[in-house]
């Protein structure tokens, strides 16, 4: 069992930065690869950037690649997303997900985080 508590979001200027943390429960975090997704009203959950286990694994979407950075602290049972130069359209819940198997698909995470809003002014 996981549970998973995220914190940092909140409002920004575009062009702007945040920091998203993701605290986990538990002493299995690291047999997790785990993923940052994102709702904006109206539309579907969608995947921001995934990371492996071990951290030496990372993917992104071509809408947050180069200025989202995912990372993870096994340590601290704590995954990150920094996300730089944003944009309104970056303006949504953004939820951390623990899971296996194939990272692109939601399905794959079993464990969810309550959310933390991020809202980016024009």
């Amino acid at each position: 069992q996981v549970q998973l508590v995220e914190s940092g979001g909140g409002l920004v200027q575009a062009g702007g930065s945040l920091r998203l943390s993701c605290a986990a429960s538990g002493r299995t975090f690291s047999t997790y690869a785990m993923g940052w997704f994102r709702q904006a009203p109206g539309k579907e959950r969608e995947f921001v950037a995934v990371i492996s286990r071990s951290g030496g694994w990372t993917y992104y979407p071509d809408s947050v690649k180069g200025r989202f950075t995912i990372s993870r602290d096994n340590a601290k049972n704590t995954v990150y997303l920094q996300m730089n130069s944003l944009k309104p359209e970056d303006t949504a819940v953004y939820y951390c997900a623990a899971g296996n198997g194939d990272l692109l698909k939601k399905s794959s995470y079993g464990y969810w985080g309550q959310g933390t809003q991020v809202t980016v002014s024009s």
